[in-house]
């Protein structure tokens, strides 16, 4: 079996540049999940690197599967010099390891949350996970392995969490686009709910 991790980094290279810094995190029982972080002009972009090298499996599958299912990871991109977004490392791996610490299976639409601010002051404890395929395009792998999705992360504040919540991912997302709300300001207000 093919290590996928080498070319999820050398697609993650090829559609966002050289990574400026990378750190690793590691959990008890997990492997070691890597946050990448790459600039382009005031666009600060962090994807995780090490969700994709397992499977993310159904938590009630008696036994599971090592070479079927999802893959993924993480992107999430945020307005440089705005805030000390670099303090995202941790949580983001948080998120990246909750398919192998809770088995979650992690799919656009879901909501995860760290339960604190995603970095110092933040006014967002959760995020909204999002279509991939437009900033970094899907890995296709060699079968019978599922291809890596490259899965944007929207930062909601509690508000736009709990709303979601009763109304759907679609209908924050149509709120948001109404709004013109910036979702890559990591200080902005949450949009109007009413």
């Amino acid at each position: 079996m093919a290590d996928v991790l080498p070319l999820v980094e050398a697609r993650l290279r090829t559609a966002l540049g050289e990574p400026g810094a990378r750190a690793a995190v590691t959990f008890l029982g997990t492997d070691r999940i890597e946050v990448l972080r790459f600039q382009e002009g005031d666009i600060v972009r962090y994807a995780t690197l090490g969700m994709s090298a397992q499977p993310m499996n159904d938590p009630t599958a008696v036994v599971a599967d090592p070479v079927k299912g999802a893959r993924a990871e993480l992107v999430l991109s945020v307005r440089a010099g705005i805030s000390d977004t670099d303090k995202v490392l941790r949580p983001l791996a948080v998120l990246a390891a909750s398919p192998q610490v809770e088995g979650l299976i992690v799919a656009p639409g879901a909501s995860l949350d760290v339960g604190e601010p995603l970095w110092p002051g933040a006014p967002f404890t959760s995020v909204l996970v999002a279509e991939p395929g437009g900033l970094v395009e899907d890995l296709e792998l060699d079968g019978p392995l599922d291809p890596v999705r490259f899965l944007p992360l929207l930062p909601m504040t509690p508000n736009e969490a709990a709303w979601k919540r009763v109304h759907g991912a679609q209908a924050l997302q149509e709120r948001w686009l109404t709004n013109g709300t910036d979702l890559r300001d990591p200080a902005r207000r949450s949009v109007p709910l009413e």
